[in-house]
Parts: structure tokens; sequence; C-alpha cells
């Protein structure tokens, strides 16, 4: 008997883990999810790496901190060399799973600092930097899909830099994100890149969709409204994979792919429930297409290992039903425009945070180690 992760690896959706730590790494629990659960690559952000280095009740980090202490490291500096050292030591654990996979998986993501995210010029040297830092070909710098981040995107790509576009939460949004790409790789391979090790996906946010969806439709409060609730981010996701296709299919895109390059694959983000109403496993068994990946916080993954129902493709069969929904939502009043653009506002914002809180941990730790 296969496993659920199994029938979903099967059915071509790449299993990513949503979380790294030191301790992850150092105990050996990253090696056995890749062993037991079929995860095949790892995304971290802001907010992960503060929940990291701030648990109290791991001192895994207390060495490395100690000892930048003693160099007279600033925090900066210090948040720099932690997470890069994690991301560089989890792209080892994941190499064979890279080479395997003629570098599709075995990737590890990090990301420019959130408060970049609108500044062009700044993200593109920060991804140069983290790139050359970390120096491990399956590493991904994750760049917010901002108005800033988009030309920052095609520029890194440019550079042969393999990127993961993060914050995506419009299909307009995502239709630029697809150009920034292309355009990104056509400049590579006119600076002479093998294009063809350029990789890249679009991480588009599932669960925070319903989220602000379901609390403005409970407002509304009619029947037709509140019947639509926990539709949204299905069906979102599921539009955004039938514009991947109709993209990807198109003569610009089909001239580069015969050059060599990779299509830049949707990635589901945020497919942890919020609603307990919700079936645990919703934003996994929901979004199952080939060539995505679906990066879970490891309650999720566990939860699909453990009762996961994985019935094959469950969305390109079923865009008219998503073109419904989106109706529906309109009908009742859901402008989608603004929804989503304030969960990116929100979702730059709450990394903002996290990496001040991050800074504040680390300044903290260096203090008391001094």
């Amino acid at each position: 008997m296969s496993t659920p992760t199994e029938d979903l690896s099967g059915a071509g959706v790449s299993i990513w883990l949503d979380d790294l730590s030191r301790s992850r790494i150092d105990t050996g629990n990253l090696a056995q999810l890749i062993e037991t659960r079929d995860v095949v690559g790892v995304t971290t952000n802001p907010s992960i790496f503060q929940a990291a280095i701030g648990n109290t009740e791991d001192d895994s980090y207390d060495a490395p901190l100690q000892a930048l202490a003693a160099q007279g490291a600033d925090v900066d500096t210090a948040i720099f060399e932690i997470t890069t050292t994690d991301v560089r030591d989890a792209a080892d654990i994941f190499r064979p799973v890279f080479d395997r996979t003629n570098g599709v998986d075995g990737r590890v993501s990090i990301e420019v600092s959130p408060d970049l995210a609108h500044d062009t010029d700044a993200t593109v040297a920060q991804a140069k930097e983290l790139w050359a830092k970390v120096d491990r070909p399956n590493t991904l710098i994750k760049i917010p899909a901002t108005l800033a981040g988009l030309p920052a995107i095609s520029a890194v790509l440019a550079e042969g830099i393999s990127v993961n576009v993060t914050l995506i939460f419009s299909l307009e949004r995502y239709a630029a994100v697809i150009d920034a790409y292309l355009e990104g790789v056509r400049r590579a391979k006119e600076n002479g890149h093998d294009i063809a090790s350029i990789h890249s996906v679009a991480s588009f946010f599932v669960s925070r969709v319903d989220t602000e969806v379901d609390k403005r439709l409970q407002a509304i409060g009619t029947d037709a409204a509140t019947s639509l609730k926990g539709k949204a981010g299905i069906a979102n996701a599921r539009l955004a994979y039938e514009l991947f296709e109709k993209r990807f299919a198109e003569p610009s895109a089909l001239e580069l792919i015969a050059a060599g390059a990779n299509v830049q694959r949707p990635l589901w983000a945020s497919t942890g429930v919020k609603d307990p109403a919700l079936p645990d496993t919703l934003y996994v068994t929901e979004l199952v297409a080939p060539g995505t990946v679906n990066t879970m916080p490891e309650k999720t993954l566990e939860a699909t290992f453990d009762h996961g129902k994985i019935t094959g493709d469950t969305v390109t069969g079923s865009y008219e039903d998503a073109h419904r929904v989106f109706d529906q939502l309109a009908e009742a009043g859901i402008d989608l425009v603004d929804v989503t653009q304030v969960l990116e506002d929100e979702g730059v914002e709450k990394f903002i945070v996290s990496w001040h809180d991050l800074q504040g941990t680390v300044r903290t730790a260096l203090d008391s180690a001094r």
C-alpha cells in the first residue's frame, strides 16, 4: 500500500516543507522527512526564521550567536550568517534529490529582507549577495511579487539566479510574474547563461484568500454569501493553474522552452487550513495537478500523510466551476481586486514585523553573549 504523500508525489506534486531550523538539520529530522514523507524541498521566510531563532526551548543557535558576538558582528550580519548557514546546510541535505530530479526539486528557498519589498535595486543587490553567500546551485532566492519586485525578478533571473516569486494573490499579478520570468530568462540567454540551469516557482497563496474573503462574506450575511465560504482560495488557485497552462503554451514561452528554458512552476503556499470548520488537508487534496509544488507546514504534511485522500488531478477539470465561483463572489459583493491588494499589503507588513522581531531577538542574544 502506498502512502498519501507517495500518491501525491505520483500525481506530479512536489512536496516541500514550509519550515526550517538548525535543530531540524542537526537532529536528522529533515533527512527523515525526505525519507518518510516524500519531502523534496524547503521554503523559508522571515516568520519561520524568527520562530526558529526565537524559540527559547531550542539551544541550537546559542553557540553560533556566541561566536558571532565574539567576532563583534552586528545584528543584520548575524542574521545573514545564521540564515544562510541554515539554508546552505539544508541544501546539502537535499543535494541528492536535486541531482536525481535534474535540478527540478531538492530546492531550499531564502528570502530577501522584507524591508526591501518596495525597493527594486536593493532587492536585486541583496538577492545576488544571498546567492553568492549560500553558494549552492539548489538555492532559490525569494522575491515578493510587489510592483517593485517584478523588475527585480527579471533582473535577478537575468544573472542566472534561480528565483522563488512569493506573495502572489491575484491572477492579474500572477500574469505579470510570468511576464517577468520570461523576460528574465530571455535576458539570461542574451547574457550567455545556461538557461536550462535556471529554475523558478511562482508562490500563489491560498488559505489567506479564504480568510479575508470569508470574513467579508460573513459580514454580508446572506445565505448566498455564506454558502461561498471556503471556496475562494481554491477557485483562485485553480484559475492560476489555468493561466499557467495557457501562458506557457504561447509562442513566446515555447520559443524559450525549445532553447532549454524551464517552465516556472506554480507553487501553492499558505496551505495550512486556518478555519477549523474546513478539512485540514483541503488545500492539498483539492489542488493536485501535475508540475506543481505544495509547500506545507509540518502539521499539514502530517495530516496529509495520515489521512489525505489523493484522487488524482483535482484542478484541470475544474476551471468552469472556478469561474462560476468568481462570478458568484462578484454577485455577492466581493471585490477581489481589493481583497488581493489588502492581502499583499498585509503579507509584506507581517514579514516586516517578523523581521524586526527577529532583529530584536538576535540583538538581545548578541548583547547577552558579550
